[in-house]
């Protein structure tokens, strides 16, 4: 049930202000400042980019504009062609062990 605000009309979920989903997106970061090409050589604004396990953020986390996702997602990977990234960072922890072919038999 809504809650009363104490004037008469009670205040529903979706007309509160501030919540997730409400407004505007805030702008792209390049976008505001002004930057015309994402360049690959700028390895510490790409990492900002990349995840910990070495994946290329979605638009949705990163914040970027559909023309700067794609000029970020092929910095990226030319960095990374460069050996300027690292295709995969190798002190990430895989929580569920690897097996091989081998094992697969002795579990049935």
């Amino acid at each position: 049930m809504a809650k009363s605000r104490g004037r008469g009309k009670p205040v529903r979920r979706r007309d509160k202000k501030g919540g997730p989903g409400s407004g505007r997106r805030k702008p792209c970061q390049h976008c505001r400042d002004k930057v015309e090409q994402v360049d690959y050589k700028d390895v510490s604004s790409l990492r900002k980019f990349v995840s910990e396990k070495g994946k290329i953020r979605s638009r949705r986390i990163t914040g970027a504009c559909r023309r700067h996702q794609g000029q970020i997602a092929r910095a990226v990977k030319r960095a990374r062609e460069l050996a300027l990234l690292p295709y995969v960072n190798e002190g990430g922890r895989d929580d569920a062990p690897r097996r091989d072919r081998g094992d697969r038999d002795r579990d049935r």
